[in-house]
Parts: structure tokens; C-alpha cells; sequence
């Protein structure tokens, strides 16, 4: 029996398929390299010693889906796969609609049609929306700010009707906070397409010389030193939570949303003078105006996630800034050879 992984070739994605193989299971990677490498794929077969099938699709290809569930026996779903730009779904709102909510349909739909009903999905801590304060459970109300955060909320709301229509469903929806950090090995990290939209991309790309400086987003919010406060996780943490989701959904059934989080909440300027003093690598910076649509604070209580999953995050932020430029350093333009 293996396990689908839609998007398994991008950033969260290859680390959870990397510990997925070291576990023993079998992996069935679907990907259309929107937000990924194709030189990743080795990476994860190098890294973990075993191999995996691989279908290159977009989820929006029915038959082509239809066709990855004919030829291998599919137990579970973990679902990474969706175009993820928060900038880019303001100004692309239906391309983003349609890739990632009909893309979820066409995937629930020959799941039901191949009767596997277990799916992890990831979600994002964006579906707190701007009026929630921090820490931030799982029973608060759910919103969005912008077309991306929205695609969210929106399949969250689809597969808890899913479940209320077919009790035999069970759902993960991991609701993720900040993940930066890399594979140890620094063979396997976080490539952006384009010029970052995440802090912890555009601090390495800085450091190696790719960018000028960082600009950072306001100074003014009511935090300790005026910059936003966020809840990073390591990518590794981050993984073994999929695994322990899966794990659960494998044994239950019904819809669960967890927070995947440190509960700990780190500013902008706290997380560049960690990467300075880890790495001795200096970040020139600028400040700039605010963005819209960002709070000041936000991050998880991850009560839930240990009681229910028996899962918790162990890195900490120094490793998360030493693995991050481990990997930038050793691939200074990602998987572009």
C-alpha cells in the first residue's frame, strides 16, 4: 500500500517524502514542477536510499490522476500540491482559485471513486485571518486576507462537508505556521521561483549575494522591537508532523485541524541577528512600509498537536537559521546546476 503525495517534489513536500521512505513506506509522488525541480527527485533517492513512482501532473489532469490510482495500490493522501504566492493570488485570484480548489475537487473525486477516504492536507496558519490574537487554537473562527489564504479556508470547509456527508472519511487539515530550515545534509532546501516571498529565502539569498538586502516590513507594530512577530518551524518538524497525521488518519476517522507550530513567536529582526550569530554571516537590511494584510503577532499553541498526535517540534531556531544557509551556500542557485 503506498502513499500519494501531490506536490511531492517542492519544498515541504521532498523533506516529508524523505522521511516517509526512511519509515518504510511505500511513495507515489505526483508533481508538475510548478513549484519545484525536477533535480530534486534524485536528491530524495540519494538521500533516503530508496525509490518511489513519479507521475509529472497537474491535479486539474483527471485522467491522468485516474491513472496514478490504476497502476498503484493508494492508501492515503498527504495533499501539498497548490500554487502558494500570496502576492500573485491578488493579482491572479482565478488562476489560484481554479489550481488549487478545483484541483482538490478533481483529487477528492477519484479518491471517492477508488474508495481511499484518508487524506492529509496542508493547510496554513493564514486561515486565522487578521482579527484572531495569538496564540492561535484550533477552535477560533477561520478567514483570509487575500486569494491564496482564501483557497485555504475554502478546502478546509470542503472536506469537513466531505466528512459530515461520509463518516468513513478521515481528515488531517495540518494548519502550518512559519517552516524554514533544510535537510541537514543541505542537499534538499527551499528553491523560490522568483524573488522570495519568505523571510528565511530571502535572508540566505542576501547572505550569498543573489540579493542586496532584506527589506523589512514595518517597524512600528506593537512588539518588542517594532518588527512582526511569526512562529517559524523547521522543515524537519515540520515533516515528522505529517507523518504522525498520517499515522492518526491511518487508525481514525472523522476531521481534525491541528496547528504544526513551536508556539513560540520570533520578530523579523530576532530571526535575522539568529541567522547573523549562527552562520557569522552579517544581513545588511532596510525598513520599509508595512505590508497590507499583515498582523503584528501571530503564533501557534500547539497543545492539540502533542495530545493528539504525540507530536512536537525539537529544533530550534539557531538550527533552523544554520540549516537554512548550510543549504543556500552549498546550492547558491538552488537545483539549478
Amino acid at each position: 500500500m503506498a502513499i500519494l503525495v501531490t506536490g511531492g517534489a517542492g519544498y515541504i513536500g521532498s523533506h516529508t517524502v524523505v522521511e516517509l521512505l526512511n519509515q518504510d513506506h511505500e511513495v507515489v509522488i505526483v508533481d508538475d514542477f510548478s513549484n519545484a525541480h525536477p533535480t530534486v527527485l534524485d536528491r530524495i533517492k540519494e538521500l533516503s536510499g530508496k525509490d518511489f513512482s513519479f507521475y509529472e501532473l497537474n491535479l486539474l489532469d483527471k485522467e491522468g490522476l485516474e491513472k496514478v490510482f490504476e497502476e498503484n495500490e493508494i492508501e492515503a493522501v498527504i495533499h501539498f500540491a497548490g500554487f502558494k504566492a500570496v502576492g500573485e493570488s491578488v493579482e491572479k485570484p482565478l488562476k489560484y482559485y481554479h489550481n488549487n480548489i478545483t484541483g482538490t475537487l478533481v483529487l477528492l473525486e477519484v479518491m471517492k471513486a477508488f474508495n481511499v477516504k484518508k487524506i492529509v492536507f496542508s493547510s496554513s496558519a493564514t486561515v486565522y485571518g487578521m482579527d484572531n490574537k495569538a496564540p492561535f487554537t484550533e477552535d477560533m473562527p477561520t478567514s483570509a486576507t487575500n486569494p491564496y489564504g482564501q483557497t485555504k479556508v475554502f478546502i478546509e470547509h470542503i472536506l469537513s462537508d466531505l466528512v459530515v456527508s461520509d463518516e468513513e472519511w478521515s481528515v488531517i487539515l495540518l494548519r502550518y505556521f512559519n517552516p524554514i530550515g533544510a535537510h541537514e545534509s543541505g542537499r534538499i532546501g527551499e528553491d523560490p521561483n522568483d524573488v522570495p516571498n519568505n523571510l528565511m529565502p530571502y535572508i540566505t539569498q542576501v547572505a550569498v549575494g543573489k540579493l542586496e538586502q532584506l527589506s523589512i516590513f514595518g517597524d512600528d507594530y506593537e512588539t518588542h522591537d517594532g518588527t512582526g512577530v511569526r512562529d517559524y518551524i523547521h522543515v524537519l518538524d515540520l515533516a515528522q508532523g505529517h507523518l504522525s497525521a498520517l499515522d492518526y488518519a491511518l487508525k481514525h476517522s472523522g476531521v481534525e485541524a491541528v496547528n504544526l507550530g513551536t508556539g513560540e513567536g520570533y520578530s523579523v529582526l530576532d530571526v535575522v541577528h539568529a541567522f547573523e550569530n549562527a552562520n557569522d554571516v552579517e544581513i545588511p537590511y532596510e525598513i520599509v512600509d508595512r505590508r497590507p494584510g499583515d498582523i503584528a503577532v501571530g503564533y501557534a499553541d500547539a497543545t492539540k498537536a502533542k495530545e493528539l498526535l504525540g507530536w512536537e517540534a525539537v529544533h530550534s531556531l539557531e538550527d533552523m537559521c544554520r540549516t537554512s544557509w548550510n543549504w543556500q551556500k552549498n546550492n547558491p542557485n538552488g537545483y539549478e546546476e
